[in-house]
């Protein structure tokens, strides 16, 4: 229950206090997803297509597949209020004008209720045409239909209670965002077979426990930020548009991301599907999805130190503290290439039985399956530099720097995967992409970083920034008690 001094001369202490329960809350969520596929793709019994008998669990776990993407997309409004508001939030506190920062938390919440409920209308309503766009067929419909009405209607408990718990973190109660976290991705794992085997729901009883356990999320998450002890707590405001509008404008770098990964998904199995034909176009497809999991142990907890981290940066901005700010991003690119370069290890001797527990009867395609992990983890350290420098420019209310390396490293991947590579070397080549994209990604962001870094600390320093522009900072009245 206790917040961390984001003011602290003791840097490296509170970045690790802020990281070190971020990872572990983004390793367990990527660790439930994996659990939960493996759950789903051991669904007993047959079903006849074609006058041929197929496994249950194996179509079940490619409608899940179908659905992915689209969870994706669904997930990724609450890092546009989440992850673009968070930043401003912790720097009106870092200015003192605790108030300002109420009205920040306040704004959030009604747009997060608002999205979740257009989302969740959206998806219901349009989910058969997504869902063949998507990639479902025939066989796969019922399963994905049945998943994606269920996890789509979780929507108006996910997008506030993911988007809600930046705000909690943004206070300095890193081990409570943490714990709210773990709450949902065990109760799921807990879940999980208790709706899918013994109540018999199969995809359905996976969808089921996942709302179950966003709905658990949700409710530790508000009545955290409703209590009396809580540093600044939530209350029900007007909403106020220019707030609402910052808060988006800083959000859209992460929201980008996080949706056209979705969408990159999508096509690279269309593209892995038209390249590899009939012959092998579903092998690579199970490939890819592999390679994937795997690389999502790496990006997703990469994610949560640079996220994970911004409050520090965030508050030291708005303090104008130079000196912290430095220090902390310093100690931030170290964590990540710590991150990165151990798991660079681990891959080169757990890529093989990570493997094995998706294809244990198929040891060819698990070995391609192996080699792709490793074609990705090559630009896995270089993928640190453009983790810390974007979210650092985020985390100083620079999206119009964030947004722009984002979009030109998914365009790389995209140019890439899509479209250069393959054309030349065929269906393996699309595996390259990811590599080239962190290593273009990292060379860029360090080379503006370094150009753009040190002028947006003097503009701050000498208060030519965008701050004293912020329409929901107050001027002090000549009392210095009120606001005009």
């Amino acid at each position: 229950m206790k917040a961390i001094n984001l003011g602290s001369a003791n840097v490296l202490s509170t970045v690790l206090k802020l990281i070190i329960p971020a990872t572990i809350a983004q390793f367990i969520n990527v660790l439930y997803s994996i659990v939960d596929r493996m759950y789903v793709g051991n669904i007993g019994g047959v079903m006849v297509i074609n006058g041929a008998e197929e496994k249950i669990g194996e179509i079940a776990l490619a409608a899940v597949g179908v659905c992915s993407p689209i969870t994706i997309i669904i997930s990724s409004f609450a890092f546009l209020v989440g992850t673009g508001g968070a930043p401003l939030f912790a720097m009106a506190l870092g200015e003192g004008r605790e108030d300002n920062a109420k009205k920040i938390l306040s704004n959030a919440a009604v747009s997060l209720a608002f999205i979740s409920l257009v989302v969740a209308a959206l998806f219901i309503a349009l989910h058969k045409p997504l869902l063949y766009a998507f990639g479902a067929s025939d066989n796969t419909y019922e399963f994905a239909r049945q998943y994606l009405m269920i996890y789509a209607a979780g929507a108006i408990f996910s997008i506030p209670g993911t988007g809600l718990n930046q705000y909690i973190t943004a206070q300095g109660y890193s081990g409570i965002a943490m714990i709210s976290t773990v709450i949902g991705a065990a109760a799921n794992i807990a879940l999980d077979p208790l709706f899918i085997y013994v109540f018999g729901l199969n995809v359905a009883g996976a969808a089921t426990a996942t709302i179950i356990s966003q709905l658990l999320t949700f409710i530790f998450v508000v009545t955290f930020l409703r209590l009396k002890s809580t540093k600044i707590r939530l209350s029900l405001c007007r909403p106020e548009l220019r707030i609402i509008g910052n808060i988006a404008k800083l959000g859209v770098s992460p929201f980008i991301i996080m949706a056209s990964d979705g969408l990159i998904i999508i096509i690279q199995n269309a593209v892995l599907q038209r390249m590899g034909g009939p012959a092998e176009g579903d092998m690579w497809i199970t490939v890819a999805t592999v390679v994937q999991a795997f690389f999502s142990l790496v990006s997703t907890p990469l994610l949560g130190i640079s996220e994970g981290s911004q409050p520090v940066l965030s508050y030291a901005y708005g303090a104008k503290n130079e000196k912290l700010i430095k220090r902390a991003e310093v100690r931030i690119l170290i964590s990540c290439l710590v991150f990165t370069t151990a798991m660079t290890v681990i891959s080169i001797f757990c890529a093989q039985p990570f493997a094995g527990l998706f294809i244990p009867e198929n040891p060819a395609v698990a070995e391609k399956a192996v080699w792709g992990i490793r074609i990705f983890m090559i630009g896995a350290i270089p993928m640190s530099f453009q983790y810390a420098f974007v979210d650092c420019f985020t985390a100083l209310g620079q999206p119009k720097y964030a947004i722009t390396l984002s979009l030109i490293r998914k365009v790389v991947f995209f140019m890439g995967s899509i479209i250069v590579l393959p054309m030349i070397w065929g269906a393996e080549a699309v595996f390259y992409a990811e590599p080239v994209a962190d290593i273009a990604g990292a060379v860029l962001s360090s080379a503006v970083f370094l150009i753009v870094f040190p002028k947006v600390i003097r503009r701050r320093m000498s208060g030519e920034d965008c701050l004293k522009k912020r329409p929901f900072a107050h001027r002090r009245s000549g009392s210095g008690n009120g606001a005009e």
